[in-house]
């Protein structure tokens, strides 16, 4: 039987029914594309996401939230996955237009190219400082030939057939991704960074989850890359820098009143976080990547310019 599928859409979960609707809703949107399957991989949620999910025609694969890592989810939905390509998105992320799927899949009529991950942008809830991560990590420029394995699966698109050849590590505690990136780069592969392929993603962090966040991260980068540290100066130093950049910039936008408490906030945990996943000796038990996976609960800023047809998204029930 001829397999239709030219592009499966996978998504991970764990208790998002404030998002995952918008998100399936903006895919069920897109133009130019056919053969599409949604895939979610849920760990557990407690709420409404899985309902919602198979309500809007999602396939929904349940496992349980002891056995969740970022690398198992994903290798999870990859395996019941029938397209040729795989696109990875956060269940708390939306496309700003219609043509996001299309234009990831664009890139790969160059066979050299094995990844290519889009723009991410913010909302009005976000973080200043968390901005400035996402003005620096996904700039408006297009890159089609990037040099460094960085990428991120909140917005990310591969071949199967190299996902077959190399899955993603399970034992690693994030960055999943920046593994899989350098793995293929050394083979030979193209990363691309496809700017129009713009998702808003909506950070809902308090200070304890951005720590949380930076610390398990730092914990995968000492194993990913060995000769990465971070000592007690480094933490110090890096903080009141980012902290001292952040005012500037907020200042100069006439943002600072409303912001300068987050910025501390926000740079404070996300060094110290990475701070204390550097100073991490032993290896993360059950508990503790349970902890990380299920925490308890300068320049004038131009128009951005449009790259297709804008989503209009209404409220979608549970």
């Amino acid at each position: 039987m001829k397999n239709d599928i030219i592009c499966s859409i996978i998504i991970r979960s764990y208790n998002e029914e404030k998002h995952i609707g918008r998100l399936i809703d903006g895919i069920n949107k897109q133009k130019n594309v056919t053969g599409i399957e949604i895939i979610v991989v849920d760990s557990g949620s407690t709420d409404s996401t899985t309902y919602i999910a198979h309500k809007m025609g999602a396939s929904v694969i349940s496992i349980r939230s002891g056995d969740f890592s970022f690398g198992r989810a994903l290798n999870i939905g990859c395996s019941a996955a029938k397209g040729k390509y795989l696109l990875f998105a956060s269940a708390h992320v939306y496309p700003l237009y219609t043509n996001w799927i299309e234009k990831m899949l664009k890139p790969f009529e160059d066979e050299k190219v094995g990844l290519v991950y889009g723009r991410q942008t913010g909302n009005e809830n976000t973080r200043y400082s968390e901005l400035q991560l996402m003005n620096k990590w996904f700039p408006k420029e297009s890159n089609y030939n990037q040099l460094t394995p960085f990428c991120n699966n909140a917005n990310a698109i591969v071949r199967r057939s190299l996902w077959e050849e190399q899955p993603y590590d399970e034992s690693l505690t994030g960055l999943e991704d920046l593994d899989w990136g350098l793995k293929i780069q050394k083979k030979g592969w193209k990363i691309v960074y496809e700017a129009h392929a713009s998702i808003v993603h909506v950070h809902e962090e308090n200070a304890s989850k951005i720590k949380n966040r930076y610390r398990r991260e730092a914990i995968a980068l000492k194993r990913i890359l060995p000769n990465q540290s971070m000592n007690l100066f480094d933490f110090i130093r890096l903080t009141v820098i980012n902290i001292v950049i952040d005012v500037f910039h907020a200042f100069h936008e006439r943002k600072l009143f409303l912001n300068f408490r987050d910025i501390v906030q926000f740079r404070t945990m996300q060094f110290l976080g990475t701070y204390i996943g550097f100073r991490q000796k032993n290896e993360v038990d059950a508990q503790l990547r349970k902890r990380f996976y299920y925490p308890n609960e300068l320049k004038k800023k131009n128009k951005e310019p449009e790259y297709g047809e804008r989503i209009i998204y209404s409220a979608v029930e549970s």
